[in-house]
């Protein structure tokens, strides 16, 4: 979860710089190929086992959804929309995942866990003001607000995959199914990779291999451990984690007001993890997956 975070973090600042060369759609197609990719070496190597017939057009949503629109809609959104209002409505995926896992997976979160939940995206919406131009709303914020439902989807659909596939499988799968999902999209790529600023490619190579390929791993592995809905309260780290990012890579001192929504981010993630389980899930019963088979 940490080395996900971590990459997951690090993206947003790729992504500035790859849509200095790059429309939202040609960004997104180039770090899936690549992502894409890197999955197929892997898929040789560890010689993945095929989707069953019945998962392929689920397996086909989860990459529509998680991968071709999530993406196509945040690329396009972050370049009208401003930074702070864009980072708060991502922050509302966990919520959206973590009601969706209840009526797909059945998980069940508590009181406390609702509370924890809440104080971390008041945390994230302090940063969001802190660091953002204000939260100015716009028509494409819908678009961004739609884009962290439809990542709320993926979520619990690949926590479903995680019962029958490895994390590789799984996810390799959605990538694929999704990459092919945007070949619309991605028009003149080829002659933009070939125009494009070196350090804008490299950019978007960084993307597809770290943020994309390694870190969607990653990330179905630890869905694979926990409740979705819990599992996915990590995310309000990100906007925590980049912050730190910057002020060790970039010299950016954070305001004080960062510091203060990041500890209150911080304090909701370990509420919910901490005091926000279920008693049957404390007394060790069996993963939501269980009931999913």
């Amino acid at each position: 979860m940490a080395v996900v975070l971590l990459l997951w973090s690090s993206a947003f600042a790729g992504i500035r710089a790859g849509l200095g060369a790059y429309s939202p759609g040609q960004l997104a197609m180039f770090r899936f190929l690549i992502a894409s990719a890197v999955l197929g070496i892997y898929a040789g190597i560890a010689h993945f086992r095929r989707p069953a017939l019945r998962d392929l057009l689920w397996l086909a949503v989860a990459g529509l959804v998680g991968i071709t629109f999530y993406n196509l809609a945040l690329n396009w959104g972050q370049t009208r929309v401003s930074a702070g209002a864009a980072s708060l409505l991502i922050a509302s995926t966990p919520i959206w995942t973590t009601i969706l896992a209840m009526i797909g997976l059945g998980e069940r979160l508590t009181p406390v866990g609702w509370a924890g939940m809440l104080a971390s995206f008041v945390g994230v919406g302090v940063i969001a003001k802190a660091e953002g131009e204000g939260l100015h709303f716009s028509a494409q914020a819908l678009v961004i607000l739609a884009a962290a439902i439809s990542s709320g989807i993926y979520n619990t659909l690949l926590k479903h995959f995680t019962g029958r596939y490895t994390a590789l499988e799984c996810t390799a799968y959605c990538i694929w199914f999704g990459t092919a999902l945007m070949v619309p999209w991605g028009g003149g790529l080829a002659h933009v990779v070939r125009t494009a600023p070196l350090s804008a490619t490299l950019a978007v190579v960084y993307l597809g291999i770290f943020p994309a390929a390694t870190a969607y791993v990653g990330w179905a592995y630890a869905l694979s451990q926990g409740p979705a809905g819990r599992t996915s309260t990590f995310l309000y780290l990100t906007p925590v984690l980049a912050i730190a990012i910057a002020w060790l890579w970039l010299g950016e001192i954070p305001k004080a007001l960062s510091l203060l929504g990041g500890a209150i981010a911080l304090s909701g993630v370990v509420l919910v993890h901490v005091w926000g389980r279920g008693s049957a899930e404390r007394e060790g019963a069996a993963p939501a997956r269980e009931s999913i088979r």
